[in-house]
């Protein structure tokens, strides 16, 4: 038998998810790096080059609907801190406690940017994020 889980419990699990990216005193960070991405959220980034950093609304997700959330105040924009090409995002609390990991592109992506190469001082932006729980 495989494992279902109903869209009210999936949308309870996005909620807390909202929930400790939202922690601390200030808005959750979004940063975006290069190569490829760690194990998960718990190992550390290491060798990689920070290529952006966004700071998120707070709330930092809207309301979950059958268990996805979206992220809240896109477009959202920033300026490149490094230059190369953007291969996973890192999602962290206001205190940088890393809650989640996931995969950018420039469509059909947990994260979506207007470009995946990024250059120092140049304007890089959001275009649409969602964090989807498994239902089955």
């Amino acid at each position: 038998m495989t494992l279902r889980i109903s869209n009210a419990v999936r949308s309870a699990l996005a909620n807390q998810v909202t929930t400790a990216i939202d922690a601390g005193a200030g808005a959750g960070k979004l940063r975006i790096y290069t190569t490829a991405q760690p194990a998960g959220p718990d190992t550390a980034v290491g060798a990689q080059t920070l290529l952006a950093e966004f700071t998120l609304a707070d709330p930092s997700f809207g309301a979950a609907s059958n268990g996805v959330i979206t992220l809240a105040g896109t477009p959202r924009s920033t300026t490149g801190l490094a230059a190369g090409t953007a291969a996973w995002f890192r999602v962290l609390d206001s205190n940088n406690v890393a809650v989640a990991d996931g995969a950018v592109g420039t469509s059909g992506a947990e994260l979506n940017l207007n470009t995946l190469t990024i250059s120092v001082g140049v304007n890089v932006e959001i275009t649409s994020g969602t964090i989807t729980m498994p239902g089955s």
